[in-house]
């Protein structure tokens, strides 16, 4: 029986070196360890600020965003399991053009994750050892900075020997990242609430475009985004028909529970006094550290301990997934032909070594100097959701061209042509919410590395080999998102150039997303014979069922 190729090379080839050990409780806890990093330490006190009390709208709002994705990617994931597999699904669906383009999307919003927790944990380490940060301005000092270099290098060798090896590390870390939070939950509800914080300036003192604002730009999506580590490692899943849809929705479910309840313990253990010129300029002794600082102000002296002791062990969880889920999406680049092939070298613990020097070295350049933590991880949801964004329609694509009562999927989403559509509007609506500095980064960034990308393509000769008909609704996608930012309201929220207002860009957005999506379903590759062969692969005999047919 011939063998079906899968990006060149037979399926067992092809997974030849990777060692599926990852089990249902490895991957809970390796999704749920990326969830519970920086997120929970700084988002309440920016959510708070920009919606008040209604910030827990915000939380709820934005599980439910990130459920939509979850949903999604969960039948992708389940029927092409494969290592960095959210490269491979626009490769599956569209071609390697569209697939490169996100590639670069992807990549930005997975590289930048590292750092930013590095720097995370280094600015809080500053209350131990002095001279990592600048006091006032909070920036890396020489030393901070070559300090944040020798912490990404130890998450980039800790993965180097083998996801085992980081499954266990993760593991250990999970128990304490999700006692402390906890804890902290259940002390400031009972040692320190004051109910009348939730109405006494109103509820939702900066209205819906406050708490819709807060999803993106507090670090409420950025703290959601950990769920995707599931999808990363599915390449190493031991039955990831299985185990995926579960890890994937449970550490989401899991960590809403948990962040809503910070949330709300935030809120209520603000004092009162602190609230004199409203939740917007709410500012209060310690408030850097903000949980830890209301610990203090409340009595809890060993909490605030606690607490400056998980300023470090969380963020540095966190960033100890990022590192390795970073060389497995450029793992997936090199080894679908999106990049250079050597990208996917693997080293003998079945782990991709290239881009785990590439994920350091890279890195290294996102410890410059910051506005802030939350403006780095506005810009990591954006660019996040925006890579995500288009699971839905690779979803619907693949449900075009491979029929599920043709090829069924190990997990199926009931209701996909409704749920899909959602998703991708929903995905952005919080690209819009980043506002204009944000998108006009990250769509620049775009534009210059496509230029450089056609440049190199050109001197190879190689432009007309280009899947253009699978990539070109990109364009009218990218720019139509640019423009509505750009070009929409002058507010806080999106600080545009102030055309329309904030609810008609949100119209825009949908209608936008519903067009695009149209198109795309439609501009999908029509015999999709690497993502028909990665279903046989996985499906022994469905192939013989195909091949006696």
């Amino acid at each position: 029986m011939a063998s079906i190729p899968v990006a060149g090379v037979t399926p067992s080839a092809a997974q030849r070196k990777v060692h599926k050990v990852a089990g249902i409780w490895s991957l809970l806890f390796a999704s749920l360890t990326a969830i519970v990093g920086s997120g929970w330490l700084f988002a309440p006190l920016n959510a708070a600020q920009q919606a008040g009390p209604a910030s827990v709208v915000s939380w709820v709002i934005g599980a439910v965003a990130i459920l939509l994705l979850g949903f999604v990617n969960a039948e992708l994931t389940t029927a092409f399991p494969r290592m960095g597999a959210v490269i491979t699904f626009p490769k599956l669906s569209h071609g390697s053009l569209m697939a490169a383009v996100m590639s670069w999307v992807v990549f930005l919003g997975y590289v930048s994750v590292a750092p930013a927790e590095v720097l995370a944990v280094v600015t809080y380490a500053n209350n131990y050892i002095p001279g990592l940060v600048h006091v006032h301005t909070h920036l890396l000092t020489p030393f901070g900075f070559i300090a944040g270099v020798v912490l990404l290098g130890a998450f980039v060798g800790i993965n180097a020997l083998g996801v085992k090896a980081l499954l266990r590390v993760g593991n250990t870390v999970m128990i304490w990242k999700l006692i402390v939070p906890a804890l902290t939950v259940i002390v400031l509800l009972v040692v320190a609430f004051h109910g009348e914080n939730f109405t006494a300036q109103g509820f939702a003192p900066m209205g819906m475009q406050g708490i819709v604002g807060a999803v993106a730009a507090s670090g409420i999506v950025f703290s959601f985004l950990g769920f995707r580590q599931a999808i990363e490692l599915s390449g190493e899943a031991s039955n990831p028909q299985r185990d995926l849809p579960i890890a994937i929705l449970g550490s989401v479910l899991i960590a809403a529970v948990l962040f809503i309840g910070l949330e709300v313990a935030f809120v209520g253990a603000v004092n009162p006094a602190d609230l004199a010129q409203g939740w917007g300029k709410l500012h209060f002794v310690g408030s850097a550290g903000p949980f830890a600082g209301l610990a203090v102000l409340v009595g809890m002296s060993w909490l605030a301990v606690l607490l400056y002791i998980d300023a470090v062990v969380s963020p540095a969880g966190t960033g100890l997934v990022y590192g390795g889920t970073t060389a497995r999406v450029i793992y997936a680049t090199g080894h679908d032909g999106l990049a250079f092939s050597w990208l996917a070298s693997l080293n003998k613990k079945g782990v991709p070594a290239a881009g785990l020097w590439l994920t350091w070295i890279v890195g290294m350049f996102f410890f410059l100097p910051f506005p802030s933590w939350q403006k780095i991880v506005t810009f990591i949801s954006s660019a996040a959701v925006l890579g995500y964004g288009v699971g839905p329609v690779t979803l619907l694509t693949l449900r075009r061209t491979l029929p599920t009562g043709q090829y069924p999927r190990p997990f199926t989403l009931k209701g996909a042509w409704l749920w899909a559509p959602l998703a991708f509007i929903v995905s952005n609506f919080i690209i819009y919410w980043s506002g204009r500095t944000t998108d006009d980064f990250l769509f620049g960034a775009l534009l210059v590395i496509f230029v450089l990308y056609l440049i190199a393509q050109a001197l190879r000769g190689r432009l007309g080999q280009l899947q253009w008909k699978g990539a070109w609704w990109l364009l009218p996608y990218f720019v139509g998102m640019w423009g509505i930012t750009h070009y929409g309201p002058a507010d806080a929220v999106i600080g545009g150039a102030g055309a329309f207002g904030f609810y008609t860009g949100m119209g825009l957005v949908a209608i936008l997303s519903l067009v695009v999506m149209a198109l795309a379903v439609m501009t999908g590759l029509p015999e999709p014979e690497e993502a028909r062969a990665v279903i046989f692969a996985t499906d022994p005999e469905m192939r013989a069922r195909a091949l006696q047919s």
